[in-house]
Formats: C-alpha cells, sequence, structure tokens
C-alpha cells in the first residue's frame, strides 16, 4: 500500500504540501494568463496535497481559489470578478466558443469528484456561461483512479482549455508542472516503478533532466549523526 501524506504527520512544505524531500518548489514559476482563472474547490479537497486545485492556484498567476461547503457562505459577489463574463467549465455545458476578448473571460472551474461537483454546479446554477469542451484521451492524473473513461483532473479540464484557446505557451508549462506533481507525489508514495513508468511518457524528461537527477539523488537523513 503506498504511503499517505495526508496520514503521516512528518513535515511538509508549506507551499507544495509535499515532504521536504520531494518538494517541488524551485521548478515551480508562476505562469501568465491572459484570460481569468478561478478554482470552486469542494472542502474535503482542501486538506488533499494531490489537489490539483492547489497546484492551479500556485502557478497561474492571479488565480483565485474559493472553498465551497466550509464555514464560510458563498457568494456570488465573492466569485465573479467585476466586469467580466463568468464561464463556468461542465461536462453538460454548451459548447465553448472562442471568445474574441479573452480578457473579458473570467473561467470557473470546479474541483472535487463527480458528486461534489454535482452539489458546486447546483450551488453557482445562473451566475454564469455553463460551457463544455470535447475532453478526450487518457488522464495522466495516476495519482488517483479516474473510474470513467473521459475523467480528468482539474489542472486537465484547464489544459484543455487553453489548447482551445490556442494558448499553447501557457499549455505547455503548465503541463510541465502537473506532471511534475503526479511524478513527485507518486515518489512520495514510495511506489518508484509506477514513477518511471510514468516518467517514460512524460516531457519532464527532456524539459527538467537536471531537476529531476537533484530531486532523486539520496539525501542524508536529518535525524541521523
Amino acid at each position: 500500500m503506498g504511503r499517505s501524506v495526508v496520514t503521516n504527520d512528518s513535515p511538509r512544505c508549506e507551499r507544495c504540501k509535499l515532504p521536504p524531500r520531494w518538494c517541488v518548489c524551485p521548478a515551480q514559476d508562476p505562469v501568465e494568463c491572459p484570460v481569468h482563472i478561478d478554482v470552486l474547490m469542494h472542502a474535503k479537497e482542501v486538506v488533499k496535497p494531490t489537489s490539483t486545485g492547489h497546484l492551479i492556484h500556485r502557478v497561474v498567476a492571479g488565480s483565485r481559489q474559493h472553498i465551497f461547503g466550509g464555514m464560510e457562505r458563498l457568494n456570488r459577489e465573492n466569485v465573479v470578478r467585476p466586469g467580466k463574463e463568468l464561464w463556468i467549465l461542465h461536462p453538460r455545458g454548451a459548447p465553448m466558443p472562442v471568445p474574441s476578448d479573452p480578457d473579458a473571460v473570467q473561467f470557473l472551474l470546479l474541483d472535487g469528484s463527480w458528486k461534489q461537483s454535482v452539489s458546486m454546479m447546483q450551488g453557482v446554477e445562473g451566475w454564469g456561461r455553463k460551457i463544455s469542451l470535447p475532453m478526450q484521451g487518457e488522464s495522466r492524473f495516476w495519482l488517483r483512479t479516474q473510474h470513467e473513461e473521459g475523467n480528468f483532473s482539474t489542472m486537465e479540464a484547464l489544459l484543455f482549455v487553453l489548447a482551445a484557446l490556442g494558448l499553447k505557451e501557457q499549455e505547455s508549462q503548465l503541463r510541465l508542472q502537473f506532471e511534475l506533481h503526479v511524478y513527485a507525489g507518486l515518489r512520495v508514495r514510495g511506489n518508484k516503478p509506477l514513477a518511471e513508468q510514468f516518467l517514460k511518457e512524460s516531457p519532464l524528461r527532456e524539459a527538467m533532466p537536471d531537476f529531476l537527477a537533484q530531486l532523486c539523488e539520496r539525501r542524508p537523513n536529518p535525524r541521523s549523526f
């Protein structure tokens, strides 16, 4: 059974929430996007270091995170940015058009399980335009089991959005951050064979060889003398 960084009380990085041994913060640079990105995260997702909603908040410059189902009530005025048209990404939405002015659009991504996303969608119903994308292929989010084909993580949904908008550079930069997030998460769990299998088809091998080598170096146990 893989190790859990949620139940383990060992020290973790304040930013990436991974044990210091596998901290990926030195390789995470903010990515500037011409569209406004907000993540609505279910309260039960907040404590999970594997959440790609947390990853988006860390690496997408200007992105915001809102909690659904927490102590504070969610208000439309706290989510919708002034002067922006809210587009809520949902599989049952209308096909997403290409906006003439990306700066005028705000994307809201729902971060949670399918059941949780249903309740979150009900909570923001009527707040904006519900749109969908033809997301195809297999998920690379190997940290969790995608029970049905076509299910993707929140970060992967954002990657599909950027691809649809023709923002190839931003998509490429965020894909690297996502792949690093998954790879480090697999190593934290002690599943080196699966991590190496994941790496074989990852752009990380060419984009970050030096950082990967540094990340995988054996380090002395800080408790040893």
